[in-house]
C-alpha cells in the first residue's frame, strides 16, 4: 500500500516562501522513484532489490540526495542471541553505512536491540586494532610492533608442531569467551588431537546447566514462550540475558494473548516492572520458593499424571528409597508429599521474603496452565550461589510436574532446537584429557574450570606452551583479575600468549601477539540457538567480501576486504592448521583438504558450501530460486531447518537398534550390546532422553554414585551468602554483581559510542531503609569490602531493590594504563596499577572519560566523564564443588569511604585470594567414581574425547 504525505500548513507556507525545497511537487519532474523514496509502508527492501537499493541520505536534508546501496545479511555478535542484521554497503565508497534487522532471520525476525545497529560503531572505531601486533618489550610493558600474518602463522605453527611431536598436546590451549559459531573449533582441535577447549561457561551458566543436565541430559532450556499461558522467569529476561531479543518478542506476544508473567528477582528490573507477579526473593532462596510451588501442585493434584507416569524414573526412586514398598504410581505421589512436606509456602516465605499467598497463587496459575507453562533461567540465581544449580533443578521440577516438557507453550531441551552442522572431514575424538581444564576434583563440572587456571598454574599442575585467548578478557571479566595478571606475566607458566581480538583489552595488554579479528560484519560463522520451538541456522558473513564477490571482484582472504588487515578466526585456523603439518606426516593436514579439489587446501567458502549442501531442506529451498545452497545463504543469511519442534523424546527407536535388543521389565529400558538405545513407554519404543533411565530423572543415581547422595532429589541448598551468615549491624550485605544493563555486552561494548553514551556508570544499588540505617545518601562514596580487598563506588539509594541486598552491574569499569595503546576510549578510565608488597595490588583512576580528537567528530563531543568501577577484580573465586560454577554473589561489608579514598579505587590481596581458592577446593569430592571413571560417561562435556580418557590410569 502506497502512502503520500499530506503537507502541513507550516510546510506549505515554508515551501511557497522557498525556505525549504518543494518536497511535494509531483516527483519534482525527476525520474520515477522507488517505493522507499515514495514513502511506501515497507519494513524492509525486497530481496530482489538488495543488489541495487536506492534511498535518500538522511544527513543531506534539505538537499534530496540519494545513495545507492548493496544490502548484505549477516548476524550480530554483540551477545549470544545471534540476531539477524542487514548491512547497507555504499556502492560508491564500499563502506557500511548502517545495519538494520534481517526479516528473514527466523529468531529475531527483523528486530534488533540497541546492540545490533551499534555494530557500526565497532567497525568504525578509530582505536581498533587493524594489523597483527607483536610485543617489543617485556610482557605487559605496552611496547608493540607491527608484523605480518605470515610471520605470526609460521612462529605459532612451528611452536605447536614441536609440542605435538613431543607429546605435549595438553600444553596447547584455546580459551574462548563468546564462541559465536557452531562446530568449527571442534573440527580444528580434534584435527590437532588436542583437548584444548577452555571456555567461559563456568563464570556464566554452568550452575543452570548442571541443574538441567542431571534431570534430562540436556543442559539448557528452550522455552516456547509464544504459546505459553504462564511464564516464570528467574531473571531479567525481557531486557537482557541469553537470547533475550527473540525471547522477549515471544513473551510479549504471549502476554498479548492473555499469558501471565511471574519474575523472581531481588531487583525491580525492567522485566520485573512488566510482570504480573514480582517476587523479590533473597538471593539463593529461589529453590525454597520453587519447591513450595511444587508442594502446592502435588498436594492439590494439579500435576500431569500421564507425563509423570510415563516419563519420570519414579520406579527407580521407590526401589531405592522405599525398598519392599509396592512400586505403584500412587506410592510415588505419597513419597513426593513426604519429601516436600517441609516446603510449605510459609517456610519459603520466611526464607525468601516472598509472600506465602503469592507463592500459592502462582503455583495454582502454573497448574492451570498445565503443559503451556514456559520457564527460563540462565545465569541469575543459578550463577550467584553455592548450590545455584538447585535453582534450575527445582525450576525444571515444575515443568516436569505439569508435563510442560517439550510441549507447545512449554519448555524443551535446547538441543531439540539447535542445528548441528556436518563437516566434510570429521576427525576422531582427541586421545587426551586435559586436567588443567577438567581436573579430577570436579568430575561433574559443567564445564571447564577456566577461572581457576591461574591457581592451577600457581600450584604447578602444568604449564601452557601456546595459549590462545579469543573474544576473551579474563583480567577484566573474571573474578580475581590480578591473579590473572600474575599468571600472564609469568613466561615460565605461559610460554606464548596470542590474543585474537577486535580491540585492545585488559587481557590483550599481557599478550605476545595481538591478532585483529573481525566484528560481526567482518567474519564467517555458522550459528544456531534455542530461541523458540524451531530449528534454524544463520550465516554470519564478512559483508564487504560478499559485496565484492557479487560485484565480480572476489578476494582470496577476508582480510583483503576488511579494514587494515583485520582477519577472521575461521581462515586463520585453517591456515595455521595447514602450516602445523606442512608435509602431512602428523596426520593433521588431511582434515583441511578441499572436498572439491583433492589434495589442495580448503577455502572458507568451500567449508561452508559443503555444510549447506548437506543441510536438510536447504538445497531444495535454494533450487526453488535457482540458487546454490551457498548462494542462498549469502543472499538471505538464514534458513529455518524445522518448525514446530515438540516431543522429540517420543521419536521411535530405529528398527536397526531394536533388532537384537531386549526390554528391561521394570524400567522399560531397551538395551542392546550392554547400552540403552531407548525406552518403552505406553507400548511404544521411544528414543527418550540422554539419561541413564532415558527418562526425566527425579531420582539421580549419579549423585549417589559420585559421592553426593544428599542431593539425589531436587532440593534446596543454602547459599554461601545465606541470611544466616550476615551481620547487618556491621554493614554486611549480599552483593549481586551479575545483572546486565540492556545496552552493554560484558567487555565488548567499550568501543561502541552509542552504547557508551546511553550507559556509562555502575553505582551500587542499596535499599532506602538500608541506606538510612548506614547514614548513606544517594551519590555518597562508599567502600565495598570483599573477602580479598575493596572497591570504592557511589551509592544509588532506591526502593528498586529489596532490603539486605546491594547490587552493581558488571559491564562497566573498563581501564587502560599509561603505557597501553589507546583503545575503547568511549568507556575506559586511565589507571595506575601499583604493588604494595607481595600480592598486594592497588588500582587508582588517573583520568576518567574525556573528549579526544580523532577522525570521528563525535569523539570530541563526549559529554560524560564517568567510566564506572571495576568490581569483578575484587572478588575471590568461589567454585561450586559440584557444578564447578563460580558463585558470583559476594558477602560484602558496606561503609562510607575512608579519608583518601577516591572514586574507582581498587585494592586486592592475591595471597588471600589463593587461600580462599584452597578453602573452596577442600569442599570437593574428587574422582574416581564407579569403575575408576573421572566423569560419568553419560554426562555431556564439550569436545568429548575418546572414551578411554575417561578412566583414571
Amino acid at each position: 500500500m502506497s502512502y503520500t504525505h499530506k503537507p502541513t500548513v507550516i510546510e506549505s507556507i515554508a515551501e511557497k516562501l522557498h525556505l525549504i525545497p518543494d518536497l511535494h511537487a509531483e516527483n519534482g519532474g525527476a525520474k520515477p522513484l522507488r517505493a522507499a523514496e515514495e514513502g511506501a509502508e515497507i519494513s524492509c527492501p525486497p530481496p530482489a532489490q538488495w543488489d541495487n537499493w536506492v534511498e535518500y541520505d538522511s544527513k543531506s536534508w534539505p538537499e534530496r540526495k540519494t545513495n545507492e546501496y548493496m544490502l548484505v545479511p549477516t548476524a550480530c555478535f554483540n551477545c549470544e542471541a545471534g540476531c539477524g542484521l542487514l548491512a547497507y554497503v555504499d556502492k560508491q565508497t564500499m563502506e557500511i553505512r548502517k545495519l538494520t534487522g534481517n526479516p528473514y532471520h527466523p529468531a529475531s525476525r527483523g528486530r534488533n536491540c540497541a546492540k545490533g545497529p551499534a555494530t557500526l560503531n565497532q567497525i568504525q572505531d578509530t582505536d581498533r586494532v587493524l594489523y597483527p601486533m607483536k610485543r617489543a618489550g617485556k610482557r605487559g610493558d605496552g611496547k608493540w610492533e607491527r608484523v605480518s600474518w605470515d610471520s605470526v602463522l609460521d612462529d605459532i605453527a612451528g611452536r605447536m608442531r614441536k609440542a605435538i611431536m613431543e607429546g605435549r598436546n595438553n600444553e596447547i590451549s584455546y580459551h574462548v569467551g563468546r564462541p559465536g559459531h557452531d562446530g568449527f573449533m571442534e573440527w580444528i582441535l580434534r584435527a590437532w588431537n588436542v583437548d584444548g577447549h577452555n571456555s567461559h561457561t563456568n563464570v556464566c551458566s554452568s550452575g543452570a546447566r548442571f541443574g538441567y543436565a542431571i534431570w534430562e541430559g540436556f543442559d539448557r532450556p528452550s522455552p516456547d514462550h509464544a504459546n505459553a499461558k504462564f511464564i516464570l522467569l528467574v531473571s531479567a529476561h525481557l531486557e537482557s540475558g541469553h537470547y533475550f531479543n527473540p525471547h522477549s518478542q515471544r513473551i510479549i506476544e504471549a502476554r498479548m494473548k492473555g499469558a501471565k508473567l511471574a519474575v523472581l528477582d531481588p531487583r525491580l528490573s525492567n522485566t520485573a516492572s512488566m510482570s504480573d507477579y514480582w517476587m523479590p526473593s533473597y538471593p539463593g532462596t529461589e529453590p525454597a520458593v520453587l519447591l513450595a510451588m511444587a508442594k502446592v501442585i502435588i498436594d492439590e493434584g494439579l500435576y500431569n499424571r500421564t507425563y509423570l507416569e510415563n516419563w519420570v524414573n519414579w520406579q527407580e526412586y521407590l526401589q531405592a528409597e522405599y525398598p519392599g514398598t509396592p512400586v505403584t504410581f500412587e506410592n510415588f505421589i505419597e513419597g513426593l508429599k513426604k519429601e516436600y512436606a517441609h516446603y510449605t509456602p510459609e517456610y519459603a516465605s520466611k526464607e525468601s521474603g516472598v509472600e506465602a499467598s503469592m507463592i500459592v497463587e502462582i503455583a495454582r496459575r502454573i497448574g492451570e496452565a498445565g503443559s503451556q507453562f514456559s520457564t527460563h533461567v540462565w545465569r541469575s540465581a543459578s550463577s550467584g550461589n553455592l548450590g545455584g544449580w538447585a535453582v534450575s533443578r527445582t525450576l525444571h521440577f515444575l515443568n516436569v510436574l505439569t508435563g510442560s516438557v517439550g510441549t507447545p507453550g512449554g519448555t524443551s531441551p535446547s538441543a531439540w532446537n539447535k542445528f548441528k552442522p556436518h563437516v566434510h572431514a570429521e576427525p576422531k575424538p582427541q586421545t587426551f584429557w586435559n586436567p588443567l581444564h577438567l581436573p579430577d576434583e570436579y568430575p561433574l563440572a559443567h564445564f571447564e574450570m577456566s577461572f581457576l587456571l591461574p591457581h592451577f598454574l600457581k600450584e604447578g599442575r602444568g604449564k601452557l606452551d601456546v595459549y590462545f585467548t579469543r573474544v576473551f578478557n579474563p583480567v577484566w571479566t573474571y573474578p580475581d583479575g590480578f591473579s590473572w595478571i600474575e599468571a600472564l606475566e609469568d613466561e615460565s607458566k605461559i610460554g606464548l600468549h596470542a590474543a585474537l581480538t577486535p580491540t585492545w583489552s585488559e587481557t590483550a595488554y599481557f599478550a605476545d601477539y595481538v591478532l585483529p579479528m573481525g566484528h560481526s560484519a567482518e567474519r564467517h560463522d555458522l550459528l544456531s540457538y534455542e530461541t523458540h520451538a524451531g530449528k534454524w541456522l544463520a550465516f554470519r558473513q564478512p559483508v564487504l567480501r560478499t559485496a565484492l564477490r557479487r560485484m565480480g571482484k572476489p578476494v582470496t582472504h577476508t582480510w583483503e576486504a576488511n579494514p587494515g588487515e583485520v582477519w577472521e578466526e575461521d581462515e586463520f585456523w585453517i591456515e595455521l592448521t595447514w602450516r602445523i603439518d606442512p608435509d602431512g606426516s602428523l596426520g593433521i593436514r588431511q582434515y583441511c583438504m578441499s572436498p572439491y579439489r583433492p589434495g589442495e587446501k580448503i577455502t572458507i567458502e568451500e567449508y561452508y558450501r559443503y555444510i549447506f549442501e548437506h543441510t536438510a531442506g536447504l538445497p531444495e529451498k535454494a533450487a526453488q530460486e535457482g540458487l546454490s545452497p551457498f548462494d542462498y545463504m549469502q543472499k538471505y543469511g538464514a534458513f529455518e531447518v524445522e518448525s514446530n519442534v515438540y516431543s522429540v523424546n517420543e521419536k521411535a527407536v530405529p528398527q536397526a537398534d531394536l533388532d537384537g535388543a531386549s526390554v528391561q521389565p521394570q524400567s522399560g529400558l531397551i538395551v542392546k550390546n550392554g547400552k540403552a538405545v531407548g525406552v518403552e513407554v505406553a507400548g511404544r519404543s521411544c528414543t527418550g532422553f540422554p539419561t541413564p533411565s532415558k527418562k526425566q530423572e527425579f531420582y539421580s543415581e549419579t549423585m549417589v554414585d559420585w559421592k553426593w547422595p544428599e542431593y539425589r532429589l531436587p532440593g534446596y541448598i543454602k547459599s554461601h551468602i545465606h541470611e544466616e551468615t550476615m551481620d547487618h549491624r556491621n554493614g554486611e550485605f549480599v552483593l549481586v554483581p551479575t545483572f546486565r544493563l540492556p545496552v552493554l555486552i560484558h567487555s565488548r561494548s567499550g568501543n561502541a559510542k552509542w552504547l557508551a553514551e546511553i550507559a556509562h556508570r555502575n553505582p551500587v544499588w542499596i535499599n532506602a531503609d538500608d541506606g538510612a540505617a548506614l547514614g548513606i545518601a544517594n551519590g555518597d562514596l562508599i567502600r565495598v569490602n570483599t573477602d580479598i580487598g575493596f572497591f570504592v563506588n557511589r551509592a544509588w539509594v532506591t526502593e528498586g531493590i529489596r532490603p539486605g541486598v546491594v547490587a552493581c552491574s558488571h559491564h562497566i569499569g573498563r581501564w587502560r594504563r599509561e603505557q597501553d595503546p589507546e583503545g575503547n576510549r568511549w568507556a575506559t578510565n586511565r589507571v595506575n596499577i601499583s604493588k604494595e608488597g607481595k600480592g598486594k595490588w592497588k588500582m587508582r583512576v588517573e583520568e576518567s572519560i574525556q573528549p579526544y580528537e580523532s577522525s570521528d567528530a563525535d569523539s570530541s563531543r563526549i559529554f560524560w566523564s564517568d567510566g564506572g568501577v571495576h568490581q569483578n577484580i575484587t572478588f575471590p573465586v568461589h567454585p561450586d564443588p559440584i557444578s564447578g560454577m563460580h558463585c558470583w554473589h559476594q558477602k560484602v561489608r558496606i561503609e562510607k569511604a575512608h579519608d583518601g579514598d577516591l572514586y574507582g579505587d581498587v585494592f586486592v590481596d592475591t595471597d588471600r585470594s589463593f587461600q580462599i581458592y584452597r578453602e573452596w577446593l577442600d569442599m570437593t569430592r574428587p574422582a574416581p567414581g564407579p569403575g575408576g571413571l573421572r566423569r560419568p560417561l553419560w554426562l555431556n562435556r564439550p569436545f568429548r574425547p575418546d572414551e578411554k580418557t575417561y578412566y583414571i590410569a
